[in-house]
C-alpha cells in the first residue's frame, strides 16, 4: 500500500509539472505568433492596406491551433479578420503593433513594451486559439501516467505477494509443526526452506526439538532408574525378611528331614522324598537367587584371563546336573584376553545365561559358546537350539520376576544384566536365523570404557 500510495502521488506530481510546462509552451507559442502578427501588421497599418492585412491574418490560420486573427487600428476599429469557425468563443490573446525604433528592434517582442509612449502604438492584433489538441495531448498524457502508476503498483504488490509469501510459509509451517507437537507427535520435524533467515529460525527449531526429544528420553530413563532403585531398596528390606522368616526355617526343614531320611533308612529313590527334595532344593534356590539380586556385591576388579575364565566356567558346568544328556560345544580362542573384571561376578552371570540357553533347548540338544577378543572388548556369544524368544518377550527378557517357565524365578537374567552394568558392559538377546535363542554378552577390557551397552537387541534376520 505504501509502494502503491507513492507511486499515485508521484503519478499526479508529475501530470501538474507536465500539465503546466506544456500549457506554458502552448501558450507561449500563440503569443509568438500574436507578435510576429503584429510586427508584420506595421507597415500595413500604416499604408492602410487592408488586403495586406487580410492576407497577414488569414496566413496565421495556417497554424493547426489558431482559429481566428484580427487587426485593429490605433482607435479600435477593425480593419481585417480571419476566422475558421465563428460559431463558438474561444480563448484570445492581444498584442500591440508599434512602429520600429533605430535599433531596428520592435517594442512588440519585448516582454514589457512601453504602450503608453504617445505616437508609438499603432494599433494592436488579436489571436483566438484553440486548446482542444493540446487537452487531448495532456489527457492522454493523464491516462498514461495513470496506467504506468497502476502497473508498477501492481507489480509491487505482486513482488510483496510472493516476497510475504515465500517469508511466510516456512513461519506457518513452524506453527504447524508447534502444533502437531503439543498434540504428541514429536517425530515430525520443520522443513529448512530456502531462505537464510527461516532455513536458520527451521534448523534452531528442529534442533529445540531434537533436544526437548533426548531430555525427555533422558528423563524417562531417569525416572526408571529412580523406580528401580527405589523397587530393589524395597526388595533389599524385604530379602531380609526372607532371610530371617524362610531361610532359616528352611534350612531346619532341611536338617531334620535329613535326619529323618537317615532313620527310617529313606533313599532318594523313593517318590515322595525326592519330591521334597526337590522342592526343598529349588525353594533354596529361589531365596538364594533373590537374596543375590537383591543385595549385589560391588565387582572388585582385578586383572583376568576372561577365555580362561570362561573354559574353567564351561568345565565346571559340565559336572552339573541340568539336563545332562545337553552338549555343550566351545570355541574359545587360545589366546589371553586380558581385562579389568571381577571374574566371580561374571562367572555367576554367565552361568545363569548358560542355564536358561540348557532348559530352553530340547534334552539332546546343543549350546554353542564362542569368545572373541578385539576392539577394546571382549565377547562371549551363548546360542541354544530352543524354541527362541517371542519378539514381545525381547524388550522385557531382563526385568526381574519376568519369566516363561512354570518353575523360573525371573531373577537370572535380571541379576546377569545387573553384573554386566556394573562392568559397564552389556548383554543383548535375539534369535538365530533357524531356531533357537542368542545371547550376547560384551565387557569391555578396561573397566572406565563403555562398551556398547545401549545396543539395542539383535532381532531375528
Amino acid at each position: 500500500m505504501l509502494i502503491a500510495a507513492t507511486t499515485f502521488a508521484l503519478g499526479y506530481m508529475g501530470i501538474r509539472v507536465a500539465r503546466e510546462f506544456v500549457q506554458s509552451r502552448f501558450e507561449n507559442r500563440i503569443f509568438f505568433l500574436a507578435r510576429h502578427l503584429a510586427v508584420n501588421s506595421e507597415l500595413g497599418i500604416l499604408l492602410g492596406d487592408t488586403a495586406m492585412l487580410k492576407r497577414l491574418a488569414g496566413n496565421l490560420l495556417l497554424e493547426k491551433d489558431v482559429m481566428g486573427a484580427a487587426i485593429f487600428d490605433g482607435e479600435g476599429r477593425e480593419l481585417a479578420r480571419a476566422y475558421r469557425n465563428a460559431e463558438r468563443e474561444y480563448k484570445m490573446v492581444e498584442a500591440p503593433v508599434v512602429l520600429k525604433e533605430e535599433q531596428d528592434e520592435s517594442r512588440a517582442f519585448r516582454e514589457e513594451p512601453e504602450s503608453n509612449e504617445a505616437g508609438r502604438v499603432l494599433g494592436k492584433v488579436s489571436v483566438s486559439y484553440d486548446t482542444t489538441g493540446i487537452d487531448e495531448v495532456l489527457n492522454n498524457m493523464k491516462i498514461r501516467f495513470v496506467l504506468l502508476s497502476s502497473a508498477i503498483a501492481a507489480i509491487a504488490g505482486l513482488v510483496f505477494y510472493f516476497l510475504s509469501r515465500s517469508l511466510m510459509s516456512p513461519v506457518s509451517e513452524l506453527a504447524l509443526v508447534a502444533k502437531m507437537v503439543a498434540r504428541g507427535d514429536e517425530s515430525v520435524r520443520a522443513s529448512v526452506g530456502s531462505l537464510p533467515e527461516t532455513r536458520e529460525l527451521a534448523k534452531a527449531f528442529n534442533t529445540m526439538l531434537d533436544t526437548l526429544r533426548q531430555n525427555r528420553i533422558e528423563l524417562e530413563e531417569a525416572n526408571r532408574e529412580i523406580i528401580r532403585k527405589s523397587t530393589l531398596a524395597e526388595v533389599g528390606k524385604f530379602s531380609m525378611m526372607v532371610a530371617h522368616e524362610v531361610k532359616n526355617p528352611l534350612s531346619i526343614i532341611k536338617t531334620s528331614f535329613d535326619m529323618l531320611k537317615g532313620n527310617a533308612g529313606l533313599s532318594s529313590e523313593d517318590t515322595m522324598v525326592y519330591y521334597i527334595e526337590d522342592e526343598i532344593r529349588r525353594l533354596n534356590k529361589l531365596i538364594e537367587d533373590f537374596l543375590a539380586f537383591a543385595r549385589p556385591s560391588n565387582p572388585v576388579f582385578r586383572e583376568v584371563d576372561l577365555n580362561a575364565m570362561l573354559k574353567d566356567l564351561l568345565e565346571r558346568f559340565e559336572f552339573s546336573s541340568i539336563k545332562g544328556a545337553t552338549k555343550v560345544t566351545n570355541n574359545i580362542p587360545a589366546e589371553p584376553c586380558i581385562a579389568d573384571a571381577d571374574p566371580d561376578l561374571l562367572k555367576r552371570a554367565i552361568d545363569n545365561i548358560l542355564k536358561n540357553a540348557v532348559e530352553a533347548g530340547p534334552r539332546d540338544g546343543k549350546v554353542a559358546v564362542s569368545a572373541s577378543c578385539g576392539n577394546g572388548r571382549w565377547i562371549a556369544v551363548i546360542e541354544d537350539e530352543g524354541e527362541g524368544i517371542r519378539e514381545e518377550d525381547i524388550a522385557r527378557l531382563f526385568e526381574p520376576f519376568f519369566t516363561t517357565r512354570s518353575k523360573g524365578t525371573g531373577l537370572g537374567l535380571a541379576y546377569a544384566l545387573q553384573v554386566l552394568k556394573a562392568h559397564r558392559g552389556s548383554i543383548t538377546a535375539g534369535n538365530r536365523p533357524s531356531a533357537g535363542a542368542v545371547f550376547r554378552v560384551e565387557v569391555p577390557l578396561q573397566p572406565g570404557e563403555q562398551a556398547s551397552a545401549a545396543a539395542p537387541p539383535m532381532k531375528e534376520e
